[in-house]
């Protein structure tokens, strides 16, 4: 049950792929971190800003994750979260 205080952390990264139809950084080493945002609507906007800014660059992409579901404390971990699990 998720609690209405629980922080919706998103993270906007993005940066050169080896190939436009995947989702292969060329480097990782250079990922360009935009920032993390307290909610969607300012992820989103951010999000929107790098992938117009970077559109005529078919190997550069954008993305929106959402750090919330990745890790709920109310939740027991799942064997990917785990190391060696």
């Amino acid at each position: 049950m998720s609690n209405p205080a629980t922080q919706r952390l998103h993270l906007v990264f993005g940066g050169e792929l080896t190939d436009p139809a995947r989702t292969e950084f060329k480097d990782v080493n250079d990922i360009h971190i935009v920032g993390i945002f307290p909610d969607y609507a300012s992820a989103h906007r951010a999000w929107k800003a790098e992938a117009q800014r970077t559109v005529d660059n078919a190997h550069t992409r954008y993305f929106l994750a959402h750090l919330h579901r990745l890790r709920d404390e109310e939740i027991a971990a799942s064997p990917t979260e785990e190391l060696g699990g």
